[in-house]
């Protein structure tokens, strides 16, 4: 069974979440200490993390931080802000998704599943030639260079290497984004290929995406 610790201050908004966990056939577990959570996280091994920024004696971001050093476990940043300055930061620190209070339950499910499906076919290293790509941190790096990929871009960069050398359309990879609880169009898409080609180019991969013409994209082998 799929474990989720739930890292929660608000004791009711804790128990919500765990009854709408469990209902959907999880694992849940609310931490009531906080003095040594990131032992705890040590000692438990949860297969997702529900973290809330704004905790007692700690704050959230730290704590991300933290985990982040030592292990690649899913986490999904919980909080009352809705600012896209707290988004990007959470992002940067390592956090796999971000939903705000009061949060939707048929989204937030959504969305748990769709970070433990990316989980499961990511490893904790992933290389295109001499680059790692880092999907938890958002991060692609050589060296002393990286770039940051936003979540959309960084999702079709993975697909593309999933079936590098192969062509790659464009309604595979909207499917991709779909099932990964992204909705964008047509246009977005054109948007993504062309910044994350802008990107890969910033870091000597100018020829990496190929496009042919009436069929999609190549990531070149």
């Amino acid at each position: 069974m799929i474990k989720i610790k739930i890292i929660e201050d608000d004791l009711s908004i804790a128990n919500e979440l765990k009854e709408i966990l469990q209902r959907s056939g999880y694992l849940a577990e609310v931490t009531e200490d906080f003095s040594n959570i990131l032992e705890q996280v040590r000692k438990e091994q949860p297969n997702l993390i529900l973290l809330d920024i704004n905790l007692p004696k700690i704050n959230g971001e730290l704590l991300l931080q933290q985990i982040r050093k030592e292990n690649n476990i899913p986490i999904i940043m919980v909080t009352s802000k809705n600012t896209e300055v707290d988004e990007v930061l959470s992002m940067s620190y390592g956090a796999d998704d971000y939903i705000t209070k009061p949060y939707n339950p048929t989204i937030l499910l959504l969305r748990i599943g769709a970070v433990l499906k990316r989980s499961e076919r990511v490893s904790d290293k992933i290389f295109y030639h001499n680059l790692e790509v880092i999907p938890q941190k958002g991060i692609v790096k050589q060296e002393n260079d990286e770039i940051i990929l936003t979540k959309n871009e960084m999702i079709i960069f993975l697909y593309l290497l999933q079936h590098q050398g192969k062509i790659v359309t464009r309604d595979e990879l909207m499917t991709d984004l779909w099932n990964n609880d992204e909705y964008i169009n047509d246009n977005a898409l054109t948007v993504n290929i062309s910044r994350l080609r802008s990107k890969l180019k910033e870091i000597g991969y100018e020829e990496a995406i190929e496009t042919r013409k009436g069929q999609g994209y190549i990531l070149h082998e």
